[in-house]
């Protein structure tokens, strides 16, 4: 979707996302993302689980499942793609990959634009970009992004800082050079500093609503991300093109929280986490053209945690029972890839991919609990690698047929447990997904109705699931799921145009199965023996055999229509309308309702009437239109609301 599409279908945060694209759920716990395709991506909250959805902004991947509210402004188009990803490019993963890719200067003159937008709320915002070519051979944009939004809240209580009050900031300097028609270089920096006034969230099944909340802990959620990027491109005599995409990431995220999310109790939850990423991708690319075309490439990444003494805190209550983690998380991932394609005649192409992938994850620090004297250091690390790959065959059949079919297969990395007692915990392992995946795209009509229909079946190896240690139910630890778990699905998509009317919709239904696996529930006290394999079921250790995938909704789909009308005198009036359905999901893979592991069906309906009169354009707009009040996410006994009803008017300029 380009940029004006996304901002068409009121698409301008990452959560939003799953509104305009099927098998796609996104929950937004507060400091981070649950962010999965077909039911695989990240389905633990916290920092030790990697992202099986990779998230790149320009080429280089961003950080796994935090720190990702930043706006999406002056786009140039978002791509989501589905199943395992990594034979041709950047980082391993098992879900898929989301690359967004940001408005590169150009050399076609100063050209930009201006917008701003007042909704209810009190919702402010503005935003804009100027082109400006420096010289014929250097060409600069920059960007901005600022916006101010009232609480959906109203919150009772003692409660001390935030109540869910936005305030954002973003800045975007582009630097393009082209010496020469073989060299292409771009250099990005982006600066982003979101403020959600805390995440405000009412306990699981409480009766006033999700926006009326009792608290009498702080409230914070600050996220700063600073990222530089540089894009090399090279073309050698013979066309052999060499690549280079460089990354450099800093990130700072300062969240506190009323875990019990009441003023009866007073448990509370504090952090603030620096984390860095730097990345380095090199490729070769053949031609696009002839017999054999290939890809190769190498990548690396560091991405490092840190946990300052005294700020990552949890409080059962203040002064009870306080624990205190401290020092640094080290992830250090390598990789070689490439890729073959083979064209043949009538249209037959055959595809061969293969990476080999490496990955080492280090703790060194401790976990302190004064009142008990107990100062427990974590020194461990977990090692893991693995060779994945795709065979793909294709066949062209004329102009408006295309069929394929392939078989990929991706993994994620494995993780440090913390220790329970004195005792450090085993590392839990690396998962792994194979794919199988056929699909058909047409077209008709002279290109006006283009189709898509394709049907998967995945077996993913290794979920990683936190459950109750099955000594001390009550402390957590991340485990392996021992067997496999079986999804399949079918997903379409159309788009049309006629005449003045276009449509797009996409649908999906998918199924999801785990296979033998008991595992204690934390959230429930008892000591009952349960091993993983053979139990045997009690109360409190559950038999999982044959449970949803958690986020992963069997059924999902949205449809946006379009239709302009051409006024005297060159003026336009655009209609367009949004609606979009994501089933019922569960949170965790134990499927207890009364614990509020159950997600509700989001029905959305957003709509806008835009009338342009040469280069102004003015928006009347509105977002979740019948004011459905969701669940968006859940964590920790917490129900996270989705946004209520939004609506407002839109002015943009173009120059």
């Amino acid at each position: 979707m380009t940029g004006a599409q996304l901002l068409h279908s009121g698409v301008i945060t990452v959560d939003q996302l799953e509104t305009v694209s099927p098998s796609l759920s996104v929950n937004n716990f507060g400091q981070g993302n649950d962010f999965n395709i077909r039911g695989i991506g990240k389905g633990e909250h916290n920092s030790q689980t990697q992202t099986g959805v990779i998230t790149y902004r320009d080429g280089v991947a961003t950080f796994p499942g935090y720190l990702q509210d930043e706006p999406f402004y002056d786009l140039s188009n978002i791509e989501i793609l589905r199943g395992p990803q990594g034979t041709f490019a950047g980082e391993n993963s098992t879900g898929g990959a989301v690359y967004i890719t940001e408005t590169p200067p150009d050399f076609h003159g100063v050209h930009g634009y201006f917008m701003g937008q007042y909704g209810n709320y009190n919702d402010t915002m503005l935003q804009g970009a100027i082109n400006i070519p420096l010289t014929r051979t250097l060409a600069s944009r920059v960007a901005f992004y600022d916006e101010y939004r009232s609480t959906f809240y109203h919150i009772t209580g003692p409660y001390t800082g935030g109540n869910g009050t936005l305030k954002e900031s973003a800045i975007r300097y582009s630097l393009l050079w082209r010496p020469s028609k073989s060299l292409n270089l771009i250099w990005r920096n982006d600066y982003a500093y979101i403020d959600n006034g805390g995440y405000p969230a009412s306990p699981v099944g409480w009766k006033d609503g999700l926006f009326n909340l009792t608290a009498n802990g702080p409230q914070l959620a600050i996220d700063q991300v600073a990222r530089s990027t540089l894009n090399v491109n090279y073309t050698m005599k013979g066309g052999v093109q060499l690549r280079s995409i460089t990354g450099v990431q800093y990130g700072r995220s300062a969240y506190n929280a009323d875990l019990d999310g009441t003023d009866k109790l007073n448990y509370v939850f504090k952090d603030m986490v620096p984390v860095t990423i730097y990345s380095q991708e090199f490729d070769l690319i053949s031609p696009d053209k002839g017999f054999l075309t290939w890809v190769t490439g190498i990548y690396f990444q560091s991405l490092n945690y840190f946990f300052p003494i005294g700020r990552y805190y949890i409080g059962y209550p203040p002064g009870i029972f306080d624990e205190y983690i401290n020092g640094r998380t080290n992830d250090h991932t390598g990789a070689g890839f490439g890729q073959l394609s083979f064209h043949f005649n009538q249209g037959v192409k055959f595809q061969l991919g293969a990476r080999y992938s490496y990955n080492d994850s280090t703790n060194h620090g401790s976990v302190i609990i004064p009142e008990f004297l107990y100062n427990q250091p974590i020194h461990q690390t977990e090692h893991d690698d693995r060779l994945t790959g795709k065979a793909a065959l294709s066949w062209a059949v004329n102009r408006d047929n295309y069929l394929y079919t392939f078989v990929a297969t991706g993994y994620k990395q494995g993780g440090l447990n913390l220790p329970i007692g004195n005792k450090l915990q085993a590392p839990f392992r690396a998962e792994h997904v194979t794919d199988y995946e056929a699909g058909w795209k047409a077209s008709a009509f002279n290109d006006h109705l283009r189709t898509q229909l394709d049907g998967y079946y995945d077996r993913f190896h290794n979920f990683q699931v936190t459950i109750g240690d099955p000594m001390l139910p009550t402390q957590q630890l991340e485990v392996n799921n021992p067997s496999p778990t079986t999804l399949y699905g079918v997903e379409a998509s159309l788009q049309a145009i006629v005449g003045h009317l276009s449509v797009d919709a996409n649908a999906a239904i998918e199924h999801t199965s785990l296979g033998k696996f008991f595992a204690t529930d934390p959230r429930i006290p008892g000591f009952a023996v349960c091993n993983p394999l053979s139990g045997p079921g009690s109360v409190t250790c559950v038999n999982l055999s044959g449970h949803p995938q958690s986020y992963a909704p069997k059924v999902t789909y949205n449809v946006t229509a379009q239709y302009s009308f051409n006024l005297p005198g060159g003026d336009t009036l655009t209609t367009r309308a949004n609606y979009s359905h994501v089933g019922s999901q569960w949170a965790t893979l134990f499927d207890n309702s009364k614990l509020g592991d159950f997600l509700g069906v989001r029905n959305l309906l957003s709509a806008q009437i835009s009338y342009g009169l040469r280069d102004w354009t003015v928006t009347a707009y509105g977002t979740n239109l019948t004011n459905e009040h969701y669940v968006g996410a859940m964590i920790s006994q917490l129900d996270f609301a989705g946004a209520p009803r939004q609506y407002g008017i839109r002015v943009m300029k173009t120059f």
